[in-house]
């Protein structure tokens, strides 16, 4: 098939797949984990250090963050940097990959009127990358447009252990014993202290690159979650394969654990 009329097809199918998504059943909250940035690089750019993968991933997210405004989805979560990833390289991959995220995050501040917050242990990164972030985050606090979360510096183990010790101080701080505390505690009380407290749970979390493992990612807030998987590495990923993953949550019946 030549190559214009592979693409209109492609449009065609695009715009029938968004004509059948019905807005009332779309997820408030999607998260992904965009996995697969670096074998997209040794596979298409195998000449190009690694950060060209990263690049090519930050690109993606930004028409990933676009997708979802235009549909109307309300808090978008986007996993870029787990706390296991910090023990990559420092000058092959972990600093290229901090400065793409730095600029990731700055050029999603720039649009629109997202509300940025970087949720993750900040004190795990370079004095230089955490104090850009939260400058960032900082300008778009009063903005009332789509929230999106992006996860750098994250763990799910870690964000429960820092949830426990957020928790263990406020109630030490009000004079309440262990003992007081074990015999009440809620599962709220844990809720209202992890990173994205206040936030609604992720409805649908996508991961990309034929991984089917959640790898910690959100750990508490996934509890009810609806999974999609796409082969897809995440620069590759399309507008389709977003509808696709909008249309198969749309056809799921969703029991909350029932």
């Amino acid at each position: 098939m030549p190559r214009e009329l592979k693409k209109l097809a492609y449009r065609v199918y695009e715009s029938r797949l968004r004509k059948q998504l019905n807005t009332d059943a779309l997820p408030q909250h999607v998260a992904v984990l965009a996995d697969g940035n670096r074998r997209w690089a040794r596979a298409n750019a195998p000449d190009l250090p690694l950060a060209a993968g990263y690049q090519a991933g930050a690109s993606k997210l930004k028409q990933f963050v676009a997708w979802c405004d235009e549909v109307g989805i309300q808090v978008v979560t986007l996993w870029v940097l787990s706390t296991e990833n910090l023990n990559r390289d420092q000058d092959d991959e972990l600093m290229p990959l901090l400065d793409v995220i730095v600029q990731l995050v700055s050029d999603l501040a720039a649009v629109g009127d997202y509300r940025i917050m970087v949720v993750g242990d900040l004190r795990l990164l370079p004095d230089e990358i955490a104090d850009a972030l939260r400058k960032t985050v900082a300008a778009t606090r009063s903005r009332r447009g789509m929230h999106v979360n992006v996860a750098v510096s994250y763990g799910g183990r870690h964000e429960l252990a820092d949830a426990v010790r957020s928790l263990l101080a406020e109630e030490a701080a009000k004079g309440t014993t262990l003992s007081e505390l074990a015999e009440g505690l809620e599962i709220d009380q844990i809720s209202e202290h992890l990173y994205t407290r206040g936030q609604p749970d992720p409805d649908l979390i996508i991961r990309t690159s034929g991984e089917q493992r959640l790898s910690g990612f959100l750990m508490w807030q996934s509890a009810h979650s609806e999974f999609y998987f796409c082969e897809a590495l995440w620069p590759d990923f399309r507008k389709v394969d977003f509808y696709r993953a909008l249309r198969d949550y749309e056809q799921r019946e969703r029991r909350y654990g029932v």
